[in-house]
């Protein structure tokens, strides 16, 4: 499939809940980026008025679709929704974005770029040669990345990045996968996602990206979602490594301990 028959029939998720004045900005970098492509916006009863600023935005684009949700239902429930929206309208590939610009849409192509090579669910990570982190303090970020180190040992998948939300995937990964199974603890979805996706022999790619913290609104993430996260990986990797309990901890130090001196490396005001 050529990238321009790529463009055409994807189409782009973001889920939105009290996003008012990121929305328009994010919708514009994408259509202006990637002017083919179609946006779906999944809103979940914003107060602040989010949904209807995207009915106009709908309104005055044919490339722009409105999904209103009637609460807050999480972000995993709000991707299925979406994914259900666009199976049902025969797009080929559907991407997650998030509304608040921390994944930039003018490196859309990259991801889509893989698409069009044979993949079938490209990630966009933060940590593969040349991708990187903007904005996020240091404890933010040893958080992330020691909890994907952890990821990647006790699951073996062999990505940097699975709890990454930048995502493009072939309709025949969505359409395979139980998605009606998948935990809503936490962002576990976008583990169990990618996860499952390489356990079922699809062709899952790592592209690099640059993440950038959100300069406008709050930021949806609370503390238990990590604890849930880990606890849930955690079931997984005993049953997918149960006999290799010992040997999982070294590799995760060990990693642990490379990453850190790296990050110093790259960061001299530690």
């Amino acid at each position: 499939m050529s990238s321009e028959a790529v463009d055409a029939t994807t189409l782009v998720i973001i889920p939105t809940y009290n996003e008012l004045e990121n929305l328009p900005l994010i919708v514009d970098r994408v259509r202006t980026a990637t002017p083919d492509v179609h946006v779906l916006i999944v809103d979940d009863n914003s107060p602040d008025g989010t949904g209807e600023r995207a009915d106009k935005l709908a309104a005055d684009d044919d490339h722009i679709f409105v999904l209103h949700r009637e609460g807050k239902g999480g972000l995993c429930a709000a991707y299925m929704a979406g994914f259900q929206w666009g199976l049902e309208r025969d797009y080929q590939v559907l991407c997650e974005m998030d509304a608040d610009g921390s994944h930039a849409p003018e490196q859309l192509h990259l991801l889509l770029a893989e698409i069009t090579n044979g993949a079938d669910l490209v990630i966009g990570s933060r940590y593969v040669p040349g991708g990187r982190v903007v904005n996020w303090p240091k404890n933010r970020w040893l958080l992330s990345k020691g909890g994907n180190v952890y990821i990647s040992v006790a699951l073996g998948a062999g990505l940097t990045d699975m709890t990454a939300g930048y995502r493009a995937f072939r309709r025949e990964v969505l359409e395979a996968l139980p998605l009606d199974e998948l935990s809503n603890a936490g962002y576990i979805f976008q583990v169990e996602i990618a996860y499952r996706a390489v356990e079922a022999g699809f062709d899952v790619r790592e592209v690099p990206i640059t993440f950038t913290e959100r300069e406008i609104g709050e930021s949806k993430l609370d503390g238990s979602f990590v604890k849930d996260s880990l606890l849930e990986v955690t079931k997984w990797g005993l049953k997918h490594r149960g006999g290799q309990a010992k040997e999982l901890s070294k590799e995760m130090v060990g990693l642990l301990n490379y990453e850190w001196k790296h990050f110093k490396k790259r960061n001299t005001w530690l």
